[in-house]
């Protein structure tokens, strides 16, 4: 996994309409990375409309906002309609990114073990390079620490 002082890698991935986006994107600006497991689900809708609830604070602080999960551009787009979340959804569906930043993890369950997504935050600095590492992110209150590192 990454580390605070690292570059952030590159990534150049579609978002929930179908755009393009790449982190040289948002040079200038602190970015908010969010890598959650999937669409639709509790943890994740939580933290996604805690992250929308929040979003206001993090733009007057020159922050950006970018959720991203392996899912589809479809499932995104009908996750963003659902809870009109006001930031861009990435889909990572070949795992460059996740791998990139080192969460996609071997995950269990009940007992099994799978390959899976560690939900993760990332803030980048205006300069590109990692000023903090949420790793096992825990949904609650998740969203107020992200907000006191910017």
């Amino acid at each position: 996994m990454l580390k605070i002082g690292d570059q952030a890698p590159a990534f150049s991935l579609q978002d929930d309409s179908g755009e393009k986006v790449q982190l040289k994107d948002f040079k200038g600006k602190t970015i908010v990375l969010y890598f959650y497991p999937k669409d639709m689900t509790p943890g994740c809708t939580q933290e996604a409309c805690d992250f929308k609830s929040a979003h206001s604070k993090f733009r007057r602080k020159n922050s950006v906002i970018l959720g991203v999960s392996k899912d589809s551009i479809e499932k995104h787009t009908q996750f963003r309609d659902k809870y009109g979340l006001p930031f861009k959804l990435l889909s990572d569906a070949d795992g460059k990114a996740c791998h990139a930043y080192g969460v996609w993890q071997e995950k269990s369950l009940y007992g099994r073990k799978f390959m899976g997504i560690v939900r993760s935050t990332f803030v980048i600095g205006p300069n590109g390079k990692i000023k903090q590492v949420f790793s096992k992110v825990k949904v609650t209150q998740h969203v107020d620490k992200v907000l006191k590192e910017i």
